[in-house]
């Protein structure tokens, strides 16, 4: 494999520094289905013929088929708001007010760049009321990801995008499809329990219906790969699973600013861990740094 393919949006928690780890552990298939996608590192990088790509947060959704549909005239609309004046306070808080008051798709998937790459840390943080409320970053030359943008055109035009809640994916897999799902993390502490780049949240509930769908979808012939922190919880979600371990260098405070290695799991579940082999984690340790 090539030198790999970054995604056109900075993601907190995208899976762009372990994808050799994901890579070499993913099932082969004939269609990759990500029903939490985000920025789709995943999506660009893994030898798929086909794709199925999905996430609940409609506005990550439009935006990707904004940018396939008229990739060259997206691409200019996105660049004339990365100039020097749009690199202030003022105007980024009014760019984020016209963000959350307009109903436009179109507008929308835009101004979503522009706030993604001018907002602070990229994150991608919505309050209760479905409100953009990311502060603005003060960085001093935003970067304008054309290359990036144009690389996710030739690799994922043809993808299929849906807005989708993750319980609907069983309805739409296939004999050949293989699934890898990339959830809101389990929280390693009582207090980063941080889920809400969609206004929905995600529970511990959802964790649970989580798990028992990989494994419907696993006695179904489609294999299916999971990302999660390792904690106890996960072992008991994940128990009828094969599991792997890595080590990941990032960002564990909600101001990112406290950055250390964290344990996280690559949960395997196919039709041989369900009927009884999965279990603890073992199997090689990985470090992704």
């Amino acid at each position: 494999m090539g030198a790999l393919l970054r995604p056109f949006m900075k993601w907190p928690g995208n899976k762009y520094q372990i994808l050799h780890h994901i890579l070499q552990r993913l099932p082969a298939g004939r269609r990759l289905v990500e029903p939490f996608a985000g920025s789709c590192a995943l999506s660009l990088n893994a030898p798929f013929d086909s794709h199925l790509v999905c996430d609940i947060n409609a506005d990550l959704i439009h935006m990707y088929q904004s940018l396939v549909a008229q990739p060259d005239a997206f691409i200019e609309d996105v660049r004339a708001l990365f100039c020097p004046e749009n690199n202030q306070g003022e105007t980024y808080y009014h760019f984020r007010n016209k963000f959350n008051e307009t109903e436009d798709p179109y507008e929308r998937a835009l101004l979503l760049i522009y706030l993604n790459r001018h907002g602070y840390n990229g994150l991608m943080r919505f309050n209760q009321k479905g409100k953009f409320n990311v502060p603005f970053g003060r960085y001093t030359k935003p970067y304008f990801p054309e290359k990036e943008l144009r690389a996710f055109v030739e690799r994922l035009s043809r993808a299929e995008f849906l807005v989708l809640n993750f319980e609907d994916v069983e309805e739409l897999v296939q004999p050949g499809d293989v699934c890898y799902m990339d959830p809101p993390y389990l929280p390693l502490s009582s207090t980063s329990n941080f889920t809400t780049y969609a206004t929905n949240g995600f529970s511990f509930v959802q964790q649970e219906k989580l798990a028992r769908l990989c494994e419907r979808l696993a006695r179904k012939g489609i294999p299916v790969l999971l990302s999660n922190h390792h904690t106890t919880e996960a072992r008991e979600l994940y128990s009828a699973s094969d599991m792997q371990l890595i080590q990941v260098q990032r960002f564990i405070s909600r101001d990112g600013n406290n950055r250390n290695k964290v344990e996280e799991v690559l949960a395997l579940f196919t039709g041989e861990t369900v009927s009884g082999q999965g279990g603890e984690p073992g199997g090689q340790r990985g470090a992704a740094w």
